[in-house]
């Protein structure tokens, strides 16, 4: 696999994060470069370790993230887009989101599941350099949240209080189209 693939690859990892970080900065009240590059740093680290993680674990361990994977990344998106939506009626989107340790690592983990069954499927490779390919996916990562993040707080405060509602919306519609792809396509 060559770095055009790869490149392709981090990409494609990358765009359920990027969905996810425009959502961070669609309902965050103020979003400061340090946020975006917390945010970018969090999700480019996890897409850059599950597929190293992937790779050192092998094929004996896909089929039993393979089954399971969709339902874990449907479950926690959906818990944390139900809890924002909970907050918009009950007032507590007044506020504002908070980006804290657990809730962008819950984020991370449920956009990175996939990135780990890639991880196996280096490892069958023999001419992958996994470290070259894991910073090149995590950079990528890293890079579109970053964007991504800006883009959600332009939009957010175009928005206003419905931000928190549509991001709630938005990342159990990702959990969905999660679940949904890996049971029927």
């Amino acid at each position: 696999m060559g770095f055009f693939e790869i490149f392709l690859s981090g990409i494609g990892l990358s765009m359920d994060a990027f969905a996810v970080s425009v959502t961070n900065g669609l309902i965050c009240k103020k979003v400061r470069v340090r946020d975006a590059i917390k945010i970018g740093l969090f999700f480019g680290i996890a897409q850059g370790l599950m597929p190293l993680i992937g790779y050192f674990l092998g094929k004996t361990f896909a089929s039993y993230v393979e089954r399971f994977d969709h339902w874990i990344a449907f479950l926690l998106l959906a818990f944390i887009g139900g809890k924002m939506i909970i907050d918009v009626f009950s007032g507590e989107e007044e506020k504002g989101f908070n980006l804290d340790f657990k809730s962008l690592f819950i984020q991370a983990i449920a956009t990175s599941i996939d990135a780990l069954v890639l991880g196996v499927t280096f490892s069958s490779l023999g001419d992958i350099n996994i470290f070259s390919a894991v910073l090149l996916i995590a950079g990528i990562t890293f890079t579109f949240c970053v964007l991504g993040t800006y883009l959600g707080r332009f939009v957010g405060e175009k928005l206003g209080k419905y931000a928190l509602l549509a991001g709630g919306i938005i990342l159990i519609g990702l959990g969905a189209k999660i679940l949904i792809e890996h049971l029927f396509f």
